[in-house]
């Protein structure tokens, strides 16, 4: 339903895409400015103040993702096993097909890749597998040009002249649009910022970058992670992604094997000079020095990057894994500290989903998840997967109740009185988690994400833990709610008050509340704390509904790697076909609703016992 109807596909002929095919993201495109529509960390899945609207002021979310290997240590049967869960967004150009490659005695992998791109991105051959999460490294920096006059700047003392191109679009009424494009040494001339005497330019590590292709190809190949690691090393082609991978022997490990500037702590200490944007987090240098250029590694294989031995790296026996954290938690035995502040932030908040991706990894480690004997296999791995927690809500459940107990009235934002005491009943009698019939899921998300919005205009943002950020203590804290701060009693009130002025009964459930292409659709938001994270673009509508499902989980994969072969679960959430009237638009949605997976078919003699296989031959 909706999977690869095992055509054999010789490379550079994939799957015809559906409409809205494109490119893979920008290789420079995670920019990590701070918006309205970012989603990265608790409080960030804001939506517009107006109930029902689209975001229209919103900046787009970057890409998230969950990725785990697991080594021998974590896995009942002793070989490697991977669970990838890109979330990306469900409709337009950006959304992922599911594929198998073979070239008889060459290549053999299969997985999912993006519209507009011919090889597998995350996937497996038989005996390796491998997955990507968003990388929190630096992609480009700007550099502050001092101008000379007369279209020139200062290096070193000299000008060097502005380049200059002009280039001709022609409109559709007959005219001809004429822009001039401005150059420098360090790439394009920004028109922002420019007066007081400066300019500023863009320096994009990946703006030459065209490995990624022929990485990905070597990767299919690899026999091993050590294999797996040496084709990355090789290649350097990764624009913007961690790569997690294990293999059959057990052995997991995680890098950040993408082209990161080559920028040493010292150097941006030197460098660095003040920002035109204060909301840019990438450096600002000085560009009037030649020693505030990128540097260089002799093992890297273009100037400018750093080289293999100074990526944040780690292979173990037991798991590595990532969530859009920062390397440093990549596994909370062996923190990752050492690598330059460029690759991300270390000794930080972990934030709701890492922490409850690492949590869940440890609950099936120690068997305390109710799945069963400690350790992973194939079905345990599925259902930890899908088991839709909610991370802030457990850690608040008890904070809540208190509440409840010591207020079953307050007062809302327009002063008005309300009653609690249904909400505090369907909160204590909902045990967590974000399915379907999850009866106060919507209503905690509602009052959760409602307290990093401001009450009334101005008001500045409250701080409502109860247990601060703690680096020494990065899976526990933050932790708690402040049970006696009137904003938060003032919280629960003003989103009872909504609920029943709209007529929304306080246990609407996510199977309610969520849709894609008409499927009911379980889960929560990145602000929650879920793993397998959904968003909506859009606050909760008066009619108890969101805006359809746009982002989260999409194509899910796990693997067990077994001597004989890879074991291998897929699901697709958006399902193949962008075509509405496809059959297989929306027939792995309707199986993602129910928490359900297709069984993939990888070798040969699988693929021949499909009773639906069709061979379809490509020549010329």
């Amino acid at each position: 339903m909706g999977r690869p109807d095992h055509r054999r596909r010789h490379l550079g002929q994939p799957p015809r895409p559906q409409p809205h095919g494109g490119q893979f993201p920008a290789q420079g495109g995670d920019s990590r400015r701070r918006g309205a529509g970012e989603d990265r960390g608790a409080g960030k899945d804001r939506g517009p103040e107006k109930a029902g609207k689209p975001e229209e002021a919103a900046a787009p979310a970057p890409p998230g993702s969950n990725g785990w290997a697991l080594g021998r240590r974590a896995t009942r049967s002793g070989h490697g096993m991977l669970l990838a869960d890109p979330h990306f967004p469900w409709t337009g150009i950006r959304r992922f097909y599911q594929v198998q490659l073979t070239i008889p005695g060459v290549l053999d992998v299969s997985g999912g890749s993006l519209y507009g791109t011919p090889v597998v991105q995350i996937g497996h051959n038989a005996r390796v597998a491998w997955t990507h999460t968003v990388s929190h490294a630096q992609r480009y920096t700007l550099y502050r040009l001092k101008l000379a006059g007369d279209g020139a700047y200062l290096v070193d003392g000299r000008a060097e002249p502005i380049g200059r191109q002009v280039v001709e679009v022609p409109l559709q009424d007959g005219t001809v649009a004429r822009r001039t494009l401005y150059t420098s040494r360090y790439g394009p001339v920004l028109a922002a910022g420019r007066g007081d005497g400066y300019a500023y330019a863009l320096a994009d590590v990946n703006a030459a970058n065209l490995r990624s292709a022929d990485e990905w190809l070597a990767m299919g190949k690899a026999r091993d992670v050590a294999g797996l690691r040496a084709a990355q090393d090789a290649h350097q082609g990764m624009a913007f992604v961690y790569t997690l991978a294990t293999d059959v022997s057990g052995s997991a490990t995680f890098a950040d094997a993408s082209a990161v500037p080559h920028v040493t702590d010292a150097q941006a200490e030197r460098c660095t000079v003040p920002s035109p944007d204060p909301s840019l987090e990438a450096y600002v240098l000085d560009g009037s020095t030649s020693a505030c250029l990128w540097g260089r590694d002799r093992d890297a294989v273009v100037p400018g990057i750093f080289g293999p031995a100074a990526q944040p790296r780690l292979t173990r026996a037991d798991y590595v894994a990532n969530s859009n954290n920062s390397p440093w938690m990549t596994n909370p035995a062996a923190p990752l500290t050492s690598y330059a502040k460029v690759w991300g932030p270390s000794r930080t908040d972990v934030e709701p989903r890492p922490r409850v991706s690492l949590d869940m990894i440890a609950r099936r480690l120690s068997g305390a998840d109710g799945l069963g004997a400690p350790g992973f296999t194939l079905e345990t791995l599925q259902a930890t997967a899908q088991g839709k927690r909610n991370l802030t809500f457990e850690m608040m459940r008890a904070d809540v109740a208190a509440i409840c107990r010591a207020h079953p009235s307050a007062t809302a934002s327009d002063g008005r009185r309300v009653d609690l005491r249904q909400a505090c009943r369907t909160l204590a009698a909902w045990d967590g988690r974000a399915t379907l019939d999850g009866a106060g899921a919507i209503l905690w998300r509602e009052f959760y994400t409602g307290l990093e919005r401001p009450h009334k205009p101005g008001e500045p943002f409250q701080q409502w833990w109860k247990v601060p950020f703690d680096p020494e203590h990065p899976l526990t804290t933050p932790r708690g709610l402040k049970r006696d701060d009137p904003y938060v009693l003032r919280s629960l009130a003003d989103v009872v008050q909504r609920f029943v002025s709209d007529g929304i009964p306080l246990t609407l459930t996510p199977g309610q509340a969520q849709r894609y292409a008409s499927v009911a659709i379980p889960g929560c938001t990145e602000a929650e704390g879920c793993f397998d994270r959904i968003r909506s673009r859009g606050r909760l509508g008066a009619d108890g509904r969101y805006p359809d499902v746009d982002t989260g989980s999409s194509f899910m994969m796990a693997v067990e790697l077994t001597p004989s072969g890879p074991r291998t679960r897929t699901i697709l959430t958006y399902s193949l076909s962008a075509n509405a009237s496809s059959p297989h638009h929306a027939d792995q949605t309707a199986l993602f609703s129910r928490g359900q997976w297709v069984t993939e078919r990888f070798t040969e003699a699988e693929i021949r016992a499909d009773p639906r296989l069709r061979v379809t031959t490509v020549r010329g």
